[in-house]
């Protein structure tokens, strides 16, 4: 792993009012890294996600991020164009509901086809070939490209959005309780196919969950907040498995036994 960050977030505080959606926030995340943010509803981990992707404004404090380039570049320094540029190609967001992160109206391929039009290709043959690629590496049946995800389970179009993210090969993926809300069966389908393109692909991935199995089988490092602030953190499996702040311990201890 490399030892230079490629996202560096520094005393980030997100006030709504006299209320801090997080504050004082400092956390490197590196090449190939999977940081898991976690906590119960409303300990400030959205808010912090959103943040760090440019998708809220902060009040105050930094995020930089490591351009291809190897720059360190401020992300409140960004022209809107370079903003969006690198959400397009670069950067990569899974919604928690996916049709937040899908256009329904238009097939699978042209889902996944849209980003790879963001990074230039225009050849139709070679987008449509890498579109059916991508989405058997989802596990979606090639003959299910010109399905609309309307017509999709919603563990399917979870994999149509996965495919339609990292079609740009991007090297900085945020993820937002990207298993919440499916079944159990779909949810463990998910986390192995998640866990394998990651590994796969060097991914750096910051991805918030209130899910601790979650961010044991997905995450190297582990970040709890509570209040807006971060409690603890360090190694996912030294946390869980010795926690030291009281708030850790409740949540390790609210695990259900398998």
């Amino acid at each position: 792993m490399s030892e230079t960050p490629i996202l560096t977030v520094h005393h980030l505080t997100k006030l709504y009012g006299a209320r801090a959606g997080c504050e004082d926030v400092s956390f490197d995340v590196f090449p190939g890294e999977v940081v898991a943010i976690v906590g119960e509803s409303g300990s400030g981990k959205t808010t912090l996600l959103n943040c760090i992707s440019t998708r809220l404004a902060s009040t105050s404090g930094t995020v930089s991020y490591a351009m291809r380039d190897g720059m360190m570049r401020d992300l409140a320094s960004l022209s809107e164009a370079e903003r969006r540029f690198l959400m397009r190609t670069d950067w990569g967001f899974v919604h928690q509901h996916a049709a937040d992160g899908l256009r329904m109206r238009v097939s699978a391929g042209a889902n996944v086809g849209e980003r790879l039009m963001a990074v230039g290709e225009r050849h139709y043959g070679h987008i449509r070939e890498t579109a059916t690629d991508w989405l058997g590496r989802v596990e979606i049946a090639e003959d299910r490209i010109d399905d609309r995800p309307v017509a999709f389970s919603g563990g399917m179009r979870q994999r149509l959005q996965i495919a339609r993210n990292l079609v740009t090969r991007p090297r900085l993926v945020f993820m937002d309780e990207p298993t919440g809300g499916l079944d159990v069966s779909v949810q463990a389908r998910l986390l192995d196919l998640l866990r394998s393109l990651v590994a796969e692909m060097g991914l750096s991935v910051v991805i918030v969950t209130h899910d601790l199995a979650v961010a044991r089988l997905l995450s190297q490092r582990m970040i709890v907040m509570q209040g807006g602030r971060i409690i603890e953190a360090g190694l996912t499996d030294r946390v869980l498995d010795d926690p030291h702040h009281a708030y850790t311990q409740l949540l390790v201890a609210s695990i259900p036994e398998s």
